[in-house]
């Protein structure tokens, strides 16, 4: 059976724009990837994930409290390569725009952050953990994903690459 290259999609806190980009993608190439790619994890796509043995994860989204670190650093645990998808994993905005409030905006959204358990500031993926690639833009650009794809299709020695 051929080697496919076993991936995971995950999102934190942002629009998942780029999420939408991914699954749209799929109309051109479902049947190519399908040969290619094992899913192992995406909750927008199925039910059964599997948190290990993973490749490459793909992470969207800003990290805004403690619980999403510990998810995302285990996220890097179980998996060979990460990469942070979309602006808000690669620079945190917009989400980290409450990092440069004034001390009255951060007054009057503390009880927000407190209700919804929100760290004090909003951190991008690589300030958690080490991140191998970046796919920016907001949504990620489609021709950057394939590329970094692509990449590591070749670096697993899946075939058809």
């Amino acid at each position: 059976m051929q080697r496919k290259l076993r991936v995971g999609w995950f999102s934190f806190t942002c629009c998942e724009d780029s999420t939408m980009i991914w699954v749209e993608m799929m109309n051109d190439n479902l049947f190519k990837w399908k040969k290619l790619l094992d899913i192992r994890h995406a909750r927008v796509l199925k039910k059964n994930n599997r948190l290990y043995g993973i490749d490459v994860a793909f992470v969207e989204g800003a990290i805004t409290n403690e619980s999403d670190a510990k998810k995302l650093r285990s996220i890097r645990k179980h998996s060979k390569r990460l990469v942070a998808i979309g602006s808000c994993a690669v620079t945190g905005m917009p989400a980290a725009q409450r990092n440069v409030f004034d001390d009255a905006t951060k007054k009057e959204i503390e009880f927000l952050l407190k209700k919804f358990n929100q760290a004090d500031s909003v951190r991008m993926v690589k300030d958690i953990v080490p991140v191998d690639e970046l796919v920016v833009g907001c949504p990620m650009a489609e021709d950057a994903f394939l590329r970094v794809l692509d990449k590591y299709l070749k670096e697993f020695g899946v075939s058809g690459a």
